[in-house]
């Protein structure tokens, strides 16, 4: 199973114009720690690909936060290895929606 068709039948749904449920503490450490110190693990343990490095225009990396794939494990807020992202409660009832549950 690849990870779009799994998010895809989780039926993850997030309203739009919600404030935001994953957040960093420290927007420097992914790139500046995690990435450089870790291979940026981000992109790895998290199993709905919601963090992932990109280019900028200037060819420096940043961490991308997919936060609507988010399938709400909570796996980021317990392996990031320098407890630098925030998860919080989506508003609004938010997330997967797994059908037969």
């Amino acid at each position: 199973f690849d990870r779009l068709s799994s998010v895809f039948v989780s039926n993850t749904n997030h309203n739009e114009h919600q404030p935001a449920h994953l957040t960093l503490k420290n927007a420097a450490v992914p790139v500046q720690t995690n990435l450089a110190k870790y291979a940026g693990p981000e992109q790895r343990y998290c199993p709905a690909g919601v963090y992932e490095f990109v280019k900028n225009d200037d060819n420096t990396d940043r961490l991308q936060i997919n936060a609507q794939n988010c399938v709400h494990c909570k796996t980021c807020d317990i392996k990031d290895p320098t407890q630098n992202i925030v998860w919080i409660t989506p508003e609004g009832g938010g997330g997967p929606n797994y059908a037969g549950m």
